[in-house]
Parts: C-alpha cells; sequence; structure tokens
C-alpha cells in the first residue's frame, strides 16, 4: 500500500480511509491516484494554507468534495453529527479526510472511536497523540477531561 509521507501529518487509518494536514494541488493528484474518490475537509477555507478553491481542484481531478468547516476555537457537536453522517454514508468508499495540520482530523477520529462507531480507541488515541495533545475546547469535545484546562500541545514542539 503506497504512503504519501510527503504530505503534511499523512496518516492512514485504514486500507480505505488516509487522514493529513492540508495537500497541495500536485497532492491532491497523488491522493487520487490512491484509488480515492472524496475528500472531506475539516477546516475553514479562510484559514491560512487552504487551498484557493480547493472544491474546484478535487472535482477537476474527479473526486467529490465535502465539506464541513470546524473552527477551531469551537468544534461543536454538529460539526461531529456532519462529519460522522459523511463518513458513514461513504463506508464503501475510497476517502481521504483533512484540515489544515491535521489535529482537527485526528481529534474527531479519536472521538469516533471512542464513541463505538469505528476503531481503536487506543490505536486513535496514539494516532492523534503522535500530531498533537488537545487542550480546553478540544479536550471538551474529544472528552479528555483531564486536559480541560490545559493548552493545545503539539508532538516535536511541546512534548
Amino acid at each position: 500500500m503506497q504512503e504519501l509521507t510527503h504530505v503534511l501529518n499523512w496518516r492512514r487509518l485504514d486500507q480505505k480511509i488516509t487522514l493529513s494536514g492540508q495537500p497541495t494541488e500536485e497532492q491532491l493528484a497523488e491522493i487520487r491516484n490512491l484509488g480515492v474518490t472524496h475528500v472531506i475537509n475539516l477546516a475553514p477555507h479562510t484559514n491560512k494554507g487552504a487551498l484557493a478553491d480547493e472544491a474546484a481542484s478535487v472535482a477537476a481531478l474527479g473526486m467529490t468534495y465535502i465539506y464541513i468547516p470546524v473552527e477551531f476555537e469551537d468544534p461543536t457537536d454538529d460539526d461531529f453529527s456532519t462529519f460522522c453522517d459523511a463518513l458513514e454514508g461513504l463506508a464503501d468508499r475510497q476517502v481521504h479526510v483533512h484540515c489544515i495540520y491535521n489535529a482537527r482530523v485526528t481529534a474527531f477520529f479519536y472521538r469516533y472511536a471512542k464513541s463505538g462507531r469505528g476503531g481503536s480507541e487506543t490505536e486513535a488515541f496514539a494516532r492523534m497523540d503522535g500530531i498533537w495533545r488537545p487542550g480546553h475546547d478540544w479536550a471538551q469535545f474529544t472528552g479528555i477531561t483531564d486536559a480541560l484546562h490545559q493548552p493545545n500541545r503539539y508532538a516535536g514542539e511541546d512534548y
């Protein structure tokens, strides 16, 4: 199975789902070449580093684009519900899920596993912890209560 380790914070969840930070236009083509048919973006288009028109770029490559803009300072239960519905509607598809850094994405997949919807909670936590440790609102969002009063911390920078 090909891995695109040069894509920011690339991770493979399983044979059908890959995760990353913001891919470039060229990297989107590489992702398509893996057999990906759907791209889910959890980052608002206004974030620094976002592509100018990712929806058009993804469509031009023949993939379907799903946009779920999650404000980093305010992840919501509605965001999570929309994410779950989108992911579960694509159960038989090759999907790539990204945000700007792969922080939002790994937190969403951790909560997804923790809720019993799919995957190992231990593996999802380890995947997330390899990128960041949520604090404040994200600790609340993921149910990591001992980190509610901690700042967000990033692997290689804060720990």
